[in-house]
């Protein structure tokens, strides 16, 4: 994160989703850039992705759903969390980062990468189900910081 001052950079909506199993674990991806703008830089963070141009919050919940997962639905639901962070974009640039999560309980699934992008395929290098003792604890960098905090709100 930065200390940019939000009110000079660019919006990026974005649509990320809080998918929890039957134990109430989340799903985290791990992201690992070797190359570029974050070369060097790994972190665990949900599925989800940035808003299409003209896309809602709710349209960018589902395609990315399916883009990171191959799971399906209809109506991801009401919004159930925002977070707004400023930070460095693959690309490099700056961003004010509006986060909207979506919520989807589910039981074990075989989660599918056929629809990932070359970047995704390139930097996503693991899935884990976490708890939020799990990410209380562990000493590896989780987005958003305030994730375990969000889910004892769900």
């Amino acid at each position: 994160m930065s200390d940019a001052d939000p009110a000079v950079l660019p919006d990026r909506p974005t649509a990320r989703w809080l998918i929890l199993d039957g134990q109430g674990r989340v799903l985290l991806f791990r992201f690992d850039y070797a190359e570029g703008p974050l070369a060097g830089t790994a972190f665990w963070a949900t599925p989800g992705g940035g808003c299409e141009p003209g896309e809602t919050y709710a349209d960018a919940a589902r395609r990315e759903l399916f883009e990171e997962t191959g799971l399906i639905v209809d109506d991801p639901g009401p919004e159930a969390a925002q977070v707004i962070e400023c930070f460095r974009l693959p690309d490099g640039r700056m961003a004010r980062v509006d986060q909207r999560f979506f919520l989807l309980r589910t039981e074990d699934f075989d989660l599918s990468n056929a629809a990932w992008t070359e970047e995704e395929q390139r930097v996503l290098t693991a899935h884990r189900w976490w708890s939020a003792d799990d990410i209380r604890t562990s000493t590896e960098t989780i987005w958003p910081a305030e994730l375990a905090d969000l889910l004892a709100t769900l």
